[in-house]
């Protein structure tokens, strides 16, 4: 008797109702944090290019905090350093989800993303780094043009693709999920210049208290957040970057429900700090780091042309779309995988091109890399602007007009199901859960 013919895995097929309606959740918020990012790097570029752009770079360079502590950090310091903690802290929890409850726990469902983010990783680094080939001091930014900010792609996405399925707006959201987990381990292996081991343990015993009230569904904020902050001082000192205690802090946190539980820790932990990150921490630190003066044209001519400036540009539009749909398409090759009839090549591409958007992390490593004193440092902020700009264009060419597609295909499914009786929720290509998302 001949063997049964193994069946192809799907790539972006529908997920469970349960975990769509908590990814359509985060994207909610991801969008408003994404509009006001956007505003926050707006109002730095007008104050920046302003008649008062002294006045900027004083509050930009104002320094407050302890001295003793070694937190008397100018206020720029403390928007990329405590506020973007907030973030990796949400992104730890999100991780940690993913991949214990989430579409990741199934190694066939975290093959693509995993693998995607990869390959949009490793290309944009690559084209940097061979752009710069011969420039020691430039070679350090590698990693500017690896990372993908989720909350200016889901904004860009939820403008231009109300109609996309839904299955490409958890791709992206995964492919970010797993990039940023990519860009942690970066910059806490590549840009920890001193470590201070002392700090470094101490950090553990605050870290350990956490995990064990978190593990005893502890919820209460005034015993968890100051173990919070004394661990992320303490990774500060250590020379580590501080936001790597955001991600330690947020995989602390317990994703499974116990019985009698209406949410997970993980869940409530993410319903409470996501709004503060997206709508608060994020967007002040866009006001902080994206504020850099062009210098008139000859001054704009002159960033644009600077080999930092080319890789990162080229490493986040090109990198980024050949990198992402590249491994995609030939994972749907090279193993037993093909791509669900709701979904077209094109599609992917858009999204790939969409996950060029580098701004919160790639300004970070930016600074990292070179410094706020350093003149390549306005360089870097002028490339992943442009860079991003440029990506968000291209993607919002392609996803407008697949988007036309599947609004056809909507309109033809609704007529249907009011002629046949069928409750919209129910028909056609997850529809209800596109407009939602």
């Amino acid at each position: 008797m001949s063997n049964p013919p193994h069946t192809k895995t799907k790539l972006f097929s529908r997920t469970s109702w349960s975990e769509w309606k908590r990814v359509a959740d985060i994207l909610r918020q991801e969008t408003v944090g994404g509009m006001l990012l956007l505003a926050g790097a707006v109002v730095a570029l007008i104050w920046a290019n302003s008649p008062l752009s002294d006045s900027y770079t004083a509050v930009r360079e104002f320094t407050i905090g302890p001295h003793a502590l070694h937190l008397d950090l100018s206020v720029s310091q403390w928007a990329a350093d405590g506020l973007l903690a907030i973030f990796f802290f949400v992104v730890g929890v999100e991780l940690k989800r993913e991949f214990v409850v989430g579409d990741l726990r199934d190694p066939r469902r975290a093959a693509i993303p995993i693998v995607a983010a990869v390959g949009g990783v490793v290309l944009p680094a690559l084209i940097y780094v061979l752009v710069n080939l011969g420039d020691a001091s430039a070679l350090r930014g590698w990693a500017i043009p690896t990372a993908t900010d989720i909350a200016f792609a889901v904004a860009v996405l939820a403008v231009v693709g109300r109609f996309l399925p839904s299955a490409l707006r958890m791709f992206l959201l995964t492919l970010a999920v797993v990039d940023d987990l990519i860009a942690i381990c970066i910059i806490a292996v590549f840009y920890t210049e001193e470590l201070s081991v002392v700090p470094l343990l101490l950090a553990l015993v605050p870290l350990a208290v956490f995990t064990l009230l978190v593990q005893r569904r502890v919820r209460s904020w005034w015993l968890l957040v100051p173990l919070g902050l004394v661990t992320w001082a303490l990774v500060h000192a250590s020379g580590i970057h501080a936001t790597v205690a955001g991600v330690l802090l947020g995989f602390a946190v317990p994703a499974l429900k116990r019985e009698g539980e209406a949410v997970s820790v993980a869940e409530h932990f993410e319903h409470r700090w996501r709004p503060i990150s997206a709508g608060v921490a994020v967007p002040i630190f866009a006001l902080f780091a994206a504020g850099v003066a062009f210098g008139g044209l000859d001054g704009l001519a002159s960033a644009l042309t600077d080999p930092v400036a080319i890789g990162i540009m080229a490493g986040l539009v090109l990198g980024k779309a050949i990198g992402i749909f590249g491994t995609t398409f030939l994972m749907s090759r090279f193993t037993r995988a093909e791509l669900d009839s709701d979904v077209a090549w094109v599609d992917v591409f858009g999204i790939a091109v969409l996950a060029g958007i580098g701004f919160t992390v790639s300004l970070l490593v930016g600074d990292l890399s070179f410094g706020e004193g350093d003149e390549r440092g306005e360089t870097v902020k002028i490339a992943v602007l442009f860079g991003s700009l440029l990506a968000a264009l291209i993607a919002s060419v392609v996803l407008r007009m697949r988007n036309r597609h599947y609004r056809k295909i909507h309109e033809k499914e609704t007529r249907d199901a009011d002629r046949d009786g069928i409750p919209d929720i129910y028909q056609g290509r997850d529809s209800s859960e596109d407009r939602l998302a």
